[in-house]
């Protein structure tokens, strides 16, 4: 794809002075004062040196986050894809860019996403926020955004005409020019900001035995059993098994084949979304995706990388099936024979009743004062 070249072009914007707010503790992790509004037994997030976190940055990113000036044509702001009611998916299969090109992948929720070790759905070089927002600004293949050299000075026009902005951007990058670098780290500051641990779940974590139904009980019983083995892949205290914070020394970036697909009976997942396979072209990689988080899953339906699960039920059929065997169309195959297939996707019996205590669980993973936060809301729509 044509955005891996932009990659290395544009990554030396990426740079940045210190900032006097930082400091660097006993375990070398840089700190900052930002309040991440985490519990006390939450981990903090890594801060990247040439981006510490600041208040000024998230507001600012706030508001770049919802500006469709941000984009070729002005139809398209990143909150065009990412909705803070589906906890910042979309709930369609997949997305539109700024001139209707459909994107080939499922547009992934923005939940604690500062705990992410790699981003997006099966890119393992990806591994700051910095580096993925250029993606969906500049790449070609497909068209998000629309950024290109033919229109990059006129969309940062309009971002230096708008007067909210010259405030916002002295706040947070004081004596640094209003430049794409500086558009790129706000961005990533808010996003990188978006966390959410405040969910029934967390508040029965923290000893509100009323907090979670029986039937939710029950379903987290499930979950985290031997025979589903839901946990292997979607464990921690944000529900994936790919995480980092600044108290790791030594981080995993593990990717999955599930046996969604099986299209040529040899493995093969349909083009383009073949997973880390697309980026290294190794046979072992194909349909190989990242696990992403649960928290909030029950908003941010359909489901997998290309969105052809539409419910949590079908997803946990598929898991129980031990892989989706597709009898007809394009896709037909089946995946539980993939050879390629993780080896914790072997199935398992689980009744109608047990299917919705599971369920049960996973909705109690949902954060409503995330949803609904002002904090995260857009804030060109209040005067």
């Amino acid at each position: 794809m044509r955005w891996r070249l932009l990659i290395p072009l544009l990554l030396p914007l990426l740079s940045g002075c210190p900032e006097s707010i930082t400091t660097i503790d006993d375990a070398g992790a840089l700190r900052s004062d930002f309040d991440w509004q985490v519990r006390a037994n939450i981990p903090l997030p890594v801060e990247p040196i040439d981006n510490a976190m600041s208040e000024a940055k998230f507001q600012l990113g706030r508001h770049l986050f919802y500006d469709p000036r941000l984009s070729s044509n002005e139809t398209i702001s990143c909150s065009s894809c990412h909705h803070q009611d589906k906890a910042f998916a979309d709930g369609r299969v997949a997305p539109r860019g700024a001139t209707g090109e459909l994107h080939p992948r499922n547009s992934q929720a923005l939940v604690n996403i500062a705990y992410n070790p790699t981003l997006t759905w099966g890119n393992p070089s990806l591994r700051t926020i910095e580096q993925q927002i250029v993606i969906p600004l500049f790449g070609e293949t497909p068209i998000e955004h629309g950024i290109s050299d033919a229109n990059q000075e006129l969309v940062l026009n309009r971002i230096l005409s708008e007067p909210r902005y010259a405030p916002l951007f002295d706040a947070a990058f004081p004596g640094q020019p209003i430049s794409y670098d500086t558009i790129v780290k706000g961005l990533a500051s808010f996003i990188r900001g978006m966390t959410s641990f405040s969910s029934n779940f967390d508040r029965y974590e923290q000893g509100d035995g009323n907090a979670l139904s029986e039937s939710a009980k029950n379903g987290m019983a499930l979950f985290f059993s031997e025979e589903l083995e839901c946990f292997h892949c979607h464990g921690g205290y944000n529900f994936t098994d790919s995480v980092q914070d600044r108290t790791m020394f030594l981080v995993d970036r593990p990717f999955h084949n599930t046996g969604l697909y099986n299209i040529d009976g040899l493995g093969a997942y349909p083009e383009p979304n073949t997973g880390v396979h697309e980026i290294t072209s190794r046979a072992q990689d194909m349909g190989r995706f990242r696990a992403p988080s649960l928290r909030n899953i029950a908003v941010t339906a359909p489901y997998m990388h290309d969105g052809s699960v539409a419910t949590l039920e079908d997803a946990i059929r598929n898991y129980a099936a031990g892989g989706r065997n597709l009898t007809a169309g394009p896709n037909a195959g089946d995946g539980r024979m993939n050879p390629y297939k993780d080896g914790f996707i072997s199935g398992f019996s689980i009744t109608d009743d047990e299917i919705n205590d599971l369920i049960a669980f996973l909705q109690s993973l949902t954060d409503d004062e995330f949803l609904n936060s002002e904090r995260f809301a857009d804030p060109w729509a209040t005067p």
